[in-house]
C-alpha cells in the first residue's frame, strides 16, 4: 500500500493553489478534491488512514488551513467555508519554512502571555488545535453507540432539518434500508427518501453505495447513506455516476459539523471579548 508521506507544511501550497483555482473560497470537502488533484493522488494516499476514520490527508490539510488562516491567508464561516482574505488573494505561493518559523515564533509569545496571566512556568502549549480535533472526538463518540442508537440519532437528525414522517424501519428494513422520510421543499415539491446507516472505523467502499442504490430504486426518490466512516473517492464517484441514481453521502466529518450545527448533544462556549473605543469617548 502507498502511504501519504506528504507533511502538513508540504500542503501550504496545494491547498492555497485549489482555493484560487475554487474562486476564492470553498469547502473543506472541495478543497480536499482539489490538492487532491493538484498533487495526482493515487486511491491509497488519498485512503491511507491517520487514526480513527480521519485520513492522514484530511488531518494534515486541516493544519495546513490553520497555519495558513493565523498567517493572515485565509478566513472561515460558522458554516466550514474557508475563503482568501485580500492578503490571501494576492498571495499564489507561500515560503514553507518562513511559514512555519512565524507560526512558531507567535506561538512561542502566546504561550508566554499565558503563562504570565496565570502566574505559572508550566508550558500549557498555547498551539491552537486544527478543526479536525473535536470532529475526530464526536465521531469517536457516536462509534460507541449501538446499532439502534446510531439509527435513532439519524432519524432525530433529519427531524432536525426539516423532514418530515421520519420513521426507522430498524430490523424490518428491507435491502439495508435503515429508515424513510419525506423531504417537502417550498411547500411544493416532495421527495421521498429513505436512509441507511453505517458504522464504519475505516473507508467506506464503493460497492457498499451500489447495494443502497439497489434497494433504494423503485422504492424513493432519493437515497442518504449516513457513516462515521470516510468514503473513497470511487464511493463518491459511484453516488453520483451519470444515468444512475443519485445517492447523497454524509461522511463522519459531515455528520459532526451538523450535529455541531443543530446543537444535538454538542454545545459550543463562545468568549466575549469587549472592546474600547477611545474615539467614541474622545467625542463626547
Amino acid at each position: 500500500m502507498k502511504e501519504f508521506n506528504y507533511t502538513y507544511d508540504d500542503l501550504f501550497n496545494p491547498c492555497l493553489k485549489a482555493i484560487h483555482h475554487l474562486g476564492g473560497s470553498g469547502t473543506n470537502s472541495e478543497i480536499e478534491c482539489g490538492v487532491i488533484e493538484i498533487l495526482q493522488l493515487s486511491d491509497e494516499e488519498v485512503e491511507d488512514i491517520h487514526r480513527g476514520n480521519t485520513t492522514k490527508l484530511s488531518y494534515r490539510l486541516a493544519w495546513a488551513k490553520n497555519y495558513l488562516k493565523s498567517a493572515g491567508f485565509l478566513e472561515n464561516s460558522a458554516r466550514s467555508v474557508r475563503a482568501l482574505t485580500t492578503e490571501g488573494q494576492a498571495c499564489k505561493e507561500v515560503d514553507q519554512k518562513e511559514l512555519v518559523r512565524k507560526r512558531k515564533a507567535l506561538d512561542a509569545v502566546e504561550r508566554k502571555k499565558s503563562q504570565e496571566s496565570k502566574g505559572t512556568d508550566e508550558d500549557e502549549g498555547g498551539v491552537e488545535q486544527p478543526e479536525l480535533e473535536w470532529q475526530e472526538q464526536l465521531v469517536e463518540v457516536v462509534k460507541q453507540i449501538s446499532p439502534e442508537a446510531f439509527e435513532r440519532l439519524s432519524q432525530r437528525l433529519l427531524r432536525e432539518l426539516g423532514f418530515k414522517n421520519v420513521e426507522v424501519t430498524g430490523k424490518s428494513g428491507d435491502g439495508g434500508i435503515d429508515g424513510k422520510g419525506i423531504l417537502k421543499i417550498g411547500s411544493i415539491i416532495t421527495f421521498r427518501v429513505v436512509f441507511q446507516c453505517k458504522r464504519y472505523r475505516e473507508s467506506v467502499p464503493t460497492s457498499v453505495v451500489r447495494d443502497f442504490r439497489g434497494a433504494v430504486q423503485g422504492r424513493a426518490d432519493k437515497g442518504l447513506l449516513i457513516s462515521t466512516g470516510n468514503f473513497t473517492r470511487d464511493a463518491r464517484a459511484e453516488a453520483q455516476r451519470d444515468g444512475a441514481l443519485a445517492i447523497d453521502l454524509m461522511d463522519g466529518y459531515e455528520l459532526a459539523e451538523k450535529l455541531k450545527e443543530l446543537g444535538l448533544g454538542t454545545s459550543v462556549e463562545m468568549v466575549e471579548k469587549v472592546t474600547i473605543d477611545e474615539e467614541w469617548f474622545n467625542g463626547i
